[in-house]
């Protein structure tokens, strides 16, 4: 979970909400369905949305014979033996925050949870903390923990399934909850699995269970933070939203190898405003980028509408990883 602002508060919101459960008794009759009220009308809000459906996104990932398959971070997590997704998390935020996961154990026999495995991922396009990498980010959520936290290790880079990661473990003693963080760079997102029980035993189970996380080589292009705000972009039509939402649209670009726009994911807009922005985008036009000399497609964030509140460091390209 991502410390400060949206992404502290959904995270805990959800764990919170889960953990709620421990002790709990299931209800003896199902509760009968609400008959919506005449005369109610239902307002659509921002929902993330695509150019196409062949391309892949962070939010599609789906649960298979038990493995988390996410195509898109050409990830393969095997779920452990006897977990499962109850709930299907939020819609991406506006500002690049993902719930891609959340899992738990069957309730034992006292009706109580052990615990908790949540993915997610920060586009570090979007993010509002003042990190441009895992590594920062991971080090910020450390100086920023509340005072009914305590680390019980330090950020540290680990190794899982020959891949980097940074781990962070803090607990809040009061609650007997503990936290275990692995946070990894996938296509400038931070991904992270965060392991969450009072059993530090249970805990370490799982991290060891991590070592059949699998990223497979994909085509990924090129990701290049701020790419349209350099002397790449050789033409441009502005888009025209005549509506007063003020909500910020944050959108993946990836521009193909001969310049033009060929895929755009929208994280959080209005259906009229994506409409809107996609035909003003499917306009512009970029130099190609060269790699070694050959063109390469190129995946980049761009901000429409309202500007963030806290201004995050631009991410680079993103280190080299099998991914």
């Amino acid at each position: 979970m991502f410390s400060g602002l949206h992404q502290e508060l959904i995270s805990k919101l959800l764990i919170i909400a889960t953990l709620s459960c421990w002790g709990q008794s299931t209800p003896s009759s199902p509760q009968q369905d609400k008959k919506i009220p005449e005369r109610t009308i239902f307002v659509r809000g921002a929902v993330p949305s695509a150019t196409d459906t062949e391309t892949p996104v962070p939010e599609n990932g789906v649960i298979l014979n038990n493995v988390y398959t996410n195509q898109y971070f050409h990830l393969s997590y095997p779920i452990p033996s006897g977990w499962h997704e109850e709930f299907k998390g939020p819609p991406p935020s506006d500002h690049g925050y993902y719930v891609l996961a959340e899992l738990r154990p069957a309730k034992s026999s006292n009706d109580q949870i052990s615990g908790t495995i949540l993915i997610q991922a920060q586009d570090l396009f979007f993010t509002l903390l003042p990190a441009g990498n895992v590594v920062e980010l991971i080090r910020h959520m450390k100086e920023t923990l509340g005072p009914e936290y305590k680390v019980e290790r330090p950020p540290a880079e680990i190794k899982i399934a020959n891949r980097p990661f940074i781990r962070l473990d803090y607990v809040a003693p009061v609650a007997g909850l503990h936290f275990y963080v692995l946070a990894t760079e996938a296509r400038c997102h931070a991904l992270e699995f965060v392991f969450t029980s009072r059993d530090p035993a249970l805990l370490e189970k799982l991290i060891q269970q991590m070592d059949g996380v699998k990223f497979t080589d994909g085509n990924s292009p090129v990701c290049i933070g701020n790419y349209a705000g350099g002397n790449s972009l050789t033409y441009k039509v502005d888009p025209v939203l005549k509506d007063r939402r003020f909500n910020p649209i944050p959108g993946r670009v990836i521009i193909s190898k001969e310049g033009k726009v060929k895929h755009v994911h929208f994280i959080s807009a209005f259906p009229d405003q994506a409409e809107i922005i996609k035909q003003a985008l499917l306009q512009w036009k970029f130099n190609p980028y060269m790699q070694n000399g050959q063109p390469s497609e190129v995946e980049t964030g761009i901000l429409f509408g309202a500007a963030q509140t806290t201004p995050a460091k631009p991410a680079g390209p993103a280190p080299k990883s099998p991914d």
